[in-house]
């Protein structure tokens, strides 16, 4: 795992490439973001990096997720996890941005090498992996973690509905707000179907 110096460094650049901040992540991710952990992201032992590509059917299961505690966390302190498409339901006419896909609170960074996470509390919002449709351009999906304030208690309703129609337009820098979310790291990939061809 690279330095959280070099992975800021790579965030950054990437997401500015990608116009994402400035652009339609900007109200989401501070233009001056300075992570303060690494958030790893793997499908089946494939990280995602940056902004890599992966096809829908690598996607279809939860990926595994890793962080470190960040340097001034309290004992046991939480995380959520938001997974967020911003290209939906095509780049070029993204009227259903944000579509959520996953949201889970509730984690904590275990101690070890590894940095596995411990799930302490049922997902928010199920996990649903990305499908574009093949003749849709590559989408962007972004991964947010956010410390949680204490005692933060949210239910299903604060998110909204898991029915497909009820995922779009999500708003999830409103969500962060409302909740005292801050948002401590960020990771992103692409993806499209299976059926995709440039």
């Amino acid at each position: 795992m690279m330095s959280l110096s070099d992975h800021t460094q790579d965030l950054i650049t990437s997401l500015a490439k990608a116009k994402l901040v400035p652009g339609s992540a900007a109200g989401l991710i501070p233009e001056n973001f300075t992570p303060t952990t690494q958030l790893g992201v793997s499908f089946a032992g494939k990280a995602v990096e940056v902004g890599n590509f992966f096809c829908a059917g690598e996607c279809k299961q939860p990926p595994s997720i890793s962080f470190a505690a960040e340097p001034d966390a309290l004992p046991k302190m939480s995380y959520t996890l938001i997974l967020a498409d911003p290209d939906a339901p095509t780049p070029d006419d993204p009227k259903f941005a944000f579509w959520r896909h996953w949201v889970v609170p509730g984690l904590h960074p275990l101690s070890g090498e590894n940095t596995v996470v411990a799930e302490t509390k049922p997902a928010l919002t199920a996990y649903l992996g990305p499908g574009p449709k093949d003749e849709s351009k590559p989408h962007r999906y972004l991964f947010l973690l956010f410390r949680e304030p204490e005692s933060l208690d949210l239910s299903k309703e604060d998110v909204g509905g898991e029915e497909f129609v009820q995922r779009r337009s999500f708003k999830p820098a409103e969500f962060a707000e409302t909740h005292g979310l801050r948002l401590v790291a960020a990771n992103w990939m692409t993806c499209a179907g299976d059926g995709w061809t440039e």
